[in-house]
C-alpha cells in the first residue's frame, strides 16, 4: 500500500459508523478534509496551479454539500464531527 492508502484506510477506520462502512457522511466528509488540506499545502507553494485550484473549489462545494445534509440528519454526530476536523460549522 501506498502512503495515500494508509492515510486513507486510517480515517476510514477512524470516522467509519460500522465495519466496512466507506460511504456514509462522516467518513466522506474527513476524507474530503484531508485532501482539502493536501490541495491547500499544495497551492501554497504552487500559486499558479490554476487547474489545482479549480479542483480545490469542487472539492469544498461538495463537502459543503454533504456537511448541509448531515447536518440536517443528525446535528449532535455533526456537531462531533466538525470539533474532531476541526472545521468551521456550515451558514
Amino acid at each position: 500500500m501506498s502512503v495515500a492508502q494508509v492515510a486513507k484506510a486510517q480515517i476510514i477506520e477512524q470516522y467509519q459508523l460500522f465495519a466496512g462502512d466507506t460511504g456514509s457522511s462522516p467518513v466522506q466528509i474527513a476524507l474530503l478534509t484531508a485532501r482539502i488540506r493536501h490541495l491547500t499545502e499544495h497551492l501554497k507553494s504552487h500559486r499558479h496551479d490554476f487547474h489545482t485550484a479549480y479542483g480545490l473549489k469542487k472539492l469544498v462545494s461538495q463537502r459543503k454539500k454533504l456537511m448541509k445534509y448531515f447536518k440536517g440528519r443528525e446535528l449532535s454526530a455533526y456537531q462531533q464531527l466538525l470539533k474532531a476536523l476541526e472545521l468551521r460549522d456550515i451558514k
